[in-house]
């Protein structure tokens, strides 16, 4: 049997380096981890991967004469797919004579594996967040129902224009707080999703179309950048709507009426898939909004879905909470890069769950979903 099929149905991936650092076999699993084809036989690693990449730094330690590396989570920046996080591990390979004749480098695919954890931290927390407003409302609701009628009757029964118009502040205010009650209670009422097969770029130039006649938007660029191949698949077009709006809105926002491009690019993913409801594993359709804007700090990034938590003067901290959550409801998932300074990229992925797939039969439980798999490892 020849060595390259061995290594091709190898799952991780495998680069072998000569003793100058260049490739000299590479598995088909390296290939799709490193967006790359067995034309980059023959090529120096540091072309291949650039000079200061953490994975060439292990290469040239070991070929150096140091022992075997390891390092885990390493970004691989990828031009048609996006960022692959990855385990390497770096490890000399000698000649008969014991001389060292170059360095395997075995790379393992970790972002399923992420993409899973952060999936069950969202479901927690989502989950969390419901039973917050299911406190919310029963504690508020109901006095504030009481607050407002009597500010109402202060109004009717108030002397002078003052004091009907504080009465009429405190109605005011009452109102404001009630629907933000409203809007935090998505979380607990578990609406149902009516799905049905859908265009997302019919979708999308709606939105978008919305957004371009926006005051906030008219020094704004707006790009579509389309995969015409994305069938329709079954989603709730109006949920779709509200998740898409408000991240295209935020996205304009960020630029605070500066020039810049939002740039709205779609696809499919086959390195990310995602549970359908029938257990099977389906691809990914990725839409990402790219603004050109301030970017977010590393501090405020991993709080920007938090309920409440905002860096708008006159944000409510819901809107990106509520699109987390319908994206959530959805199956799919929802992730945030940013750069101070440079802008900031929202990723939605969501289930292509086409219509005329098939389906295992409802009165048939399905099999484990990975993050359930994947939480039950975890507490083992």
């Amino acid at each position: 049997m020849k060595l390259q099929a061995i290594l091709d149905a190898v799952l991780d991936g495998v680069v072998v380096l000569d003793a100058d650092g260049c490739v000299d076999v590479l598995n088909s699993e390296a290939c799709r981890i490193l967006e790359t084809t067995e034309k980059v036989i023959g090529t120096r690693v540091e072309d291949l991967l650039g000079p200061e990449h953490p994975i060439v730094h292990l290469a040239r330690g070991v070929l150096a004469g140091e022992r075997t590396a390891i390092q885990d989570d390493i970004e691989i920046e990828r031009r048609l797919t996006g960022t692959l996080v990855a385990d390497a591990a770096v490890a000399p390979l000698f000649e008969e004579d014991g001389s060292q004749a170059g360095a395997v480098i075995v790379l393992g695919d970790r972002t399923i594996r992420n993409s899973l954890r952060d999936a069950l931290s969202e479901r927690e927390a989502l989950a969390s967040y419901g039973h917050i407003a299911a406190g919310i409302a029963h504690e508020v609701k109901n006095p504030l129902s009481g607050i407002r009628g009597a500010a109402e009757l202060l109004e009717l029964r108030a002397g002078d224009q003052r004091a009907r118009e504080t009465a009429s502040l405190i109605v005011r205010e009452v109102d404001r707080i009630t629907t933000l009650v409203d809007e935090l209670m998505v979380f607990a009422r578990g609406e149902a999703l009516e799905p049905k097969a859908g265009n997302v770029h019919r979708i999308l130039d709606a939105v978008l179309e919305l957004i371009a006649v926006d005051p906030a938007a008219s020094a704004v660029t707006i790009e579509r950048v389309y995969d015409p191949s994305i069938p329709e698949f079954l989603a709730d077009e109006n949920r779709l709507t509200q998740i898409f709006l408000n991240l295209a809105r935020n996205a304009v926002q960020a630029m605070d009426g500066a020039p810049g491009t939002l740039r709205v690019t779609t696809g499919v993913s086959l390195d990310q898939r995602l549970a359908a409801p029938d257990g099977h594993m389906v691809p990914a359709v990725t839409v990402r909004f790219r603004d050109e804007g301030g970017g977010i700090s590393e501090k405020d990034l991993s709080r920007m879905s938090t309920p409440f938590f905002t860096t708008k003067a006159k944000g409510t901290g819901l809107g990106l909470a509520v699109t987390r959550h319908w994206v959530s409801q959805h199956g799919g998932s929802l992730d945030i890069q940013s750069t101070e300074g440079v802008g900031t990229t929202v990723r939605v992925a969501l289930l292509l769950d086409e219509p005329g797939r098939k389906r295992s039969p409802k009165n048939k439980q399905p099999e484990s979903t990975p993050v359930e798999n994947f939480e039950k490892a975890r507490t083992a």
